[in-house]
């Protein structure tokens, strides 16, 4: 049995232990077993105090847990496999979805206990995730395939429809090794042979198979009560921005024949099928033995995969060795170099020696000592880090069944962490990875030490002379541009010194290696003539290119970066192209492992004010310093390093400071002018967006300003004194005008006032005691709503506690459950009269959208402050999570809108980010649509329009349930 094997686990303190003890209480025989075992109790202790995924798993069913101890750990992995397969036989698709997911929570605790326990090593652990990932792939596809025969568009022969069905499936990267991370994606990519598909008279193959493939990754990896089974990934198949799901064998060898990259070489190593029809999946395989495993490698060929490797650290910025945020995938010495060490040693080889065309990365390494590429110590010392880098990752990706492989950077959770994973203490952790780390950097760095220099061959590019080149201009048409020539003609002018930034020799000759990948990264952007523009505006801005080109050639991650900012982003491509010094920061290495605190923020910004000679020069690099830090946080967005509610909180924390020094700034202008009214104290409360933390690149801010001063103090001490009401409201107006009005730098933010008291017809500046009347006695419940989101910014910090307080006093007070729910609804229905959404892309104010999630996070606080006060948080999501937390909605209901509020809100940061109008499906670029899949976690944008009606439909029926009436 499984409790009897167990010898290892996390470290806990009391906290885990007493809440063992809480759930054995209710569970006499999982209490007999455990009391028998004491290492399981340890066990179960780091669980509950390391991870609130699995502890979640254990304590909603306690007796599977008994089940899962009282068994050898491979008799209940087989019985949670044969389960999955099983679910084919659903009686409807729902039925199927609840069998899958609750194999997937099976096999999720299973080997999580059977991991920290010391039972199973890591390649047993991935292989039964990947096990699961294929044989739930498979159930998914007899179900589908099943239901398609009944209705007469497939032709079924025996018991399993993938026979013979041309359908090819192949697992890709870490699924096609089998070895699937604890929280990891699925790849896949899906061919169809039409020789072979049985499909009725009249039934179209390409889109047959692509809807298909659509239901399957929605069964797959939408979000139930029950969870998801796998995220599922369809980017790897040829050209995925512009290709249905499921491609025919003909275009896809057609394809890899003439267009296929090395990187597509590399994923295809790994390739496995895993679901479908095996015998097609065979033979296809087979004739792609040509492009994968090449007798010969040409010079270009070989750059690319160097190429590869070097993007590997600057695409994502993992340039150092380090224990808090460092990447145990893609940082320095992580699981990746050893990966790619295996994988360029097979592309480099495996054509002339078939034995190294295996998936494994161990079974690689075995092949590279066998073949003497490699010796046993080397292949020992990568195999023991491979799976100690493996075993960190997974514990990782427990505690919150999150795809993560960054360790945490706050002092706090990187200890907690240390614990879960068996370490007494961070130092005992640090002591332990940063030997693995730099033993794994010495065999990489080793390997690539004679690199060739990166050489992009994508076609003839012939910028010489004053007559453009047909060819070239072909290639530049492939590439993307909509307008060849004007490219040429610009490229041309570049090559003969006409910018600043190209006037030098070496410049030129940098630039002339350079070009064809830029054009590349360009032509891959949404708007490939737009951001060439961008670029070449941003040239004539430098006065030296040199130093811009030469990272540039030798970082190819960055420069596809800034193609996307240049040719996706707009208002990043306006600063940027005014302002190139602030890319300095971008080629910083520790750019995308961390965002900046709000420490180093105050630090940077303090220092720059200082150096001010002037209010108006204040201002000015106030604008500057907030542009410039809004469009590093764009870059980050863009890149993919940080989602929405870091995102929004980067602009928040940026804002929140801006203010408070902007705040500091008038203050000292008032009393430069007027003195100060003596006693009297202000701060600024952040409302809406700010308030919640919620912000995109493109929100304004919602601001009240609130002062209190002695009722003696009735002007201010200076030359030319203020009444105290009127010195607040022309403070107020200035702070207004320091953060909106233009100067020579530009606007930092629009400010709206209208949440103050009595709205536009209330004073600027409202008195401490007179907010609080107001919100006593007068003010509606809409206002009581917008005051959930009510964060004080700026101002001494006891006057600020002061307000807080003052705001809590509002939100706890008992409340008439049907008037509020009546003023809710009535308020939605006067949005809607006046802000009808065109479609459910306008994701604010379409019903299930943002204002349905807010105003019910909202209602929910005012109607349940009082007797829970846990729930009064400014930031939507984190409303929910405590009003599940505390048992106020559905465990159920939860998932619903949290998930809802999470994609919206990435959807919504891409947006802002990417568009300056309403954003129109049919007319957006394929590059915008294909950033927003991505934010979106689905394959395609079919798939993410789809999603995002159905969660829309799902937020509104949670409403309808939660809001009375």
């Amino acid at each position: 049995m499984l409790a009897e094997r167990i010898i290892a686990g996390p470290i806990s303190g009391p906290d885990g232990r007493e809440k063992v003890e809480d759930l054995l209480g209710g569970h006499q025989g999982l209490a007999e077993l455990v009391r028998r075992h004491t290492t399981v109790h340890g066990l179960l202790a780091g669980i509950a105090e390391g991870s609130p995924y699995l502890w979640r798993l254990i304590t909603t069913k306690p007796d599977r847990l008994e089940r899962l101890l009282s068994h050898a750990p491979e008799t209940e992995r087989d019985a949670a496999l044969i389960r999955c397969r099983s679910a084919a036989a659903a009686s409807d698709e729902a039925a199927l979805m609840s069998a899958l997911r609750l194999a997937k929570q099976d096999i999720a605790l299973l080997t999580a206990l059977a991991d920290l326990g010391g039972v199973w090593n890591v390649p047993v652990v991935t292989a039964a995730l990947s096990d699961l990932a294929d044989i739930a792939l498979q159930s998914g596809l007899q179900f589908l395939l099943r239901a398609e025969a009944a209705k007469g568009r497939f032709v079924a022969a025996g018991d399993d429809p993938q026979e013979g069905s041309g359908l090819i499936v192949l697992a890709m990267g870490k699924h096609g090794a089998r070895e699937l991370n604890y929280s990891s994606d699925i790849d896949i990519v899906v061919f169809y042979d039409r020789e072979r598909a049985p499909l009725a008279d009249g039934t179209d193959a390409a889109s047959f198979f692509s809807r298909l493939v659509q239901r399957l990754a929605r069964i797959m990896q939408e979000r139930t009560a029950d969870g998801y089974v796998f995220r599922t990934d369809l980017r790897l198949r040829p050209d995925p921005g512009s290709t249905p799901v499921a491609i025919s064998v003909e275009a896809a060898i057609s394809y890899y024949e003439s267009v296929g990259q090395n990187w597509e070489r590399a994923a295809m190593l790994k390739a496995r099928p895993c679901a479908g029809d095996i015998e097609a999946a065979g033979s296809f395989l087979k004739e792609m033995v040509p492009f994968i495993w090449r007798k010969y490698l040409d010079y270009a060929a070989i750059a690319d995969i160097h190429a590869m490797k070097r993007q590997i650290h600057v695409h994502r910025g993992h340039g150092q060795i380090a224990v808090e945020g460092h990447n145990l995938k893609l940082g320095r010495g992580g699981i990746r170099e050893i990966e790619f060490f295996v994988q360029t040693q097979q592309l480099v080889a495996g054509g002339r020696i078939p034995s190294l065309r295996v998936r494994g990365t161990e079974e690689a390494l075995a092949e590279l000592v066998r073949g003497g590429w490699i010796s046993e110590d080397v292949q020992c010392e990568l195999v023991d880090a491979y799976r100690y880098l493996r075993g960190l990752e997974h514990r990782l990706q427990m505690v919150a069944d999150e795809q993560t492989h960054s360790l945490p950077s706050d002092e706090e959770k990187i200890s907690r962490f240390a614990r879960f994973a068996g370490y007494a203490d961070r130092d005992e952790l640090a002591a332990s990875l940063q030997p693995c780390l730099e033993t794994v950097q010495g065999h990489y760095e080793r390997l690539f030490e004679d690199a060739p220099p990166l050489d992009a061959s994508i076609g003839s590019l012939v910028f010489t002379g004053e007559e453009d080149d047909p060819e070239t201009l072909m290639t530049l048409s492939k590439l993307g541009f909509s307008d060849p020539a004007q490219v040429a003609a610009l490229v041309r002018g570049w090559h003969h010194g006409r910018t600043p930034a190209t006037r030098s020799a070496r410049a030129r000759e940098l630039l002339t290696e350079l070009v064809p990948a830029l054009l590349h990264a360009f032509g891959r952007t949404s708007d490939p003539n737009l951001a060439l523009r961008a670029f070449d505006r941003l040239l004539e801005r430098l006065s030296a290119g040199i130093e811009l080109f030469a990272i540039l050639r030798s970082n190819g991650g960055f420069l596809g970066l800034i193609a996307d900012a240049l040719g996706t982003a707009p208002r990043i491509a306006e600063v940027v192209s005014k302002r190139p010094h602030v890319l300095d920061v971008v080629f910083e290495p520790a750019f995308f492992s961390r965002l900046p605190t709000m420490e180093e923020l105050a630090e940077r910004l303090d220092r720059s004010l200082s150096e001010a000679s002037a209010y108006e020069e204040v201002l000015d690099r106030a604008r500057i310093f907030g542009q410039e830090q809004r469009v590093l946080i764009g870059m980050r967005v863009l890149s993919g390093t940080i989602g929405a509610d870091a995102a929004g909180a980067a602009y928040a924390r940026l804002a929140d400071l801006l203010i408070n020094r902007l705040h500091r700034a008038v203050a000292e202008q008032m009393a430069s002018a007027h003195g100060r009214v003596p006693g009297a104290q202000s701060c600024v409360l952040a409302m809406g967006k700010l308030g919640g933390r919620e912000m995109t690149a493109a929100s304004d801010l919602d601001l009240i300003l609130i002062y209190e001063h002695p009722d003696d103090a009735l002007e201010s001490d200076g030359p030319r004194p203020l009444a105290t009401a009127q010195y607040h409201a022309r403070m107020t107006q200035r702070l207004i005008a320091a953060l909106s009005a233009p100067t020579s730098e530009g606007a930092l933010y629009e400010v709206d006032l209208r949440l103050r008291p009595s709205g536009r017809s209330g004073p600027l500046a409202t008195r401490l005691r007179a907010f609080q009347d107001y919100q006593a006695s007068e003010a509606w419940t809409w206002e009581h709503m917008a005051l959930t989101r009510a964060r004080p910014i700026s101002g001494p910090q006891d006057f600020q506690q002061t307000v807080l307080t003052s705001v809590m006093d509002v939100l706890q007070r008992p409340r008439d459950v049907g008037k509020a729910a009546t003023d809710v609804r009535a308020m939605r229905e006067r949005l809607k009269t006046e802000r009808e959404a065109r479609t459910h892309w306008d994701l604010k104010y379409s019903p299930g959208g943002l204002i349905d999630l807010e105003f019910l996070a909202q209602y929910l606080q005012l109607v349940h402050g009082r007797t829970h006060p846990g729930i009064l948080k400014t930031a939507t999501f984190a409303v929910f999570d405590a009003a599940g937390e505390a048992g106020l909605i559905s465990a159920g209901d939860t998932e619903i809108l949290q998930s809802a509020t999470r994609l919206q809100h990435n959807l919504t940061q891409v947006l802002r980010l990417c568009l300056t109008g309403p954003f129109d499906p049919e007319t957006a670029s394929a590059g915008l649509r294909a950033l927003l899949a991505r934010q979106g976690e689905v394959p395609d944008f079919a798939s993410l329009d789809a999603e995002l009606r159905d969660q829309q439909q799902r937020v509104q029926e949670v409403v309808a349930r939660i809001i009375p009436g």
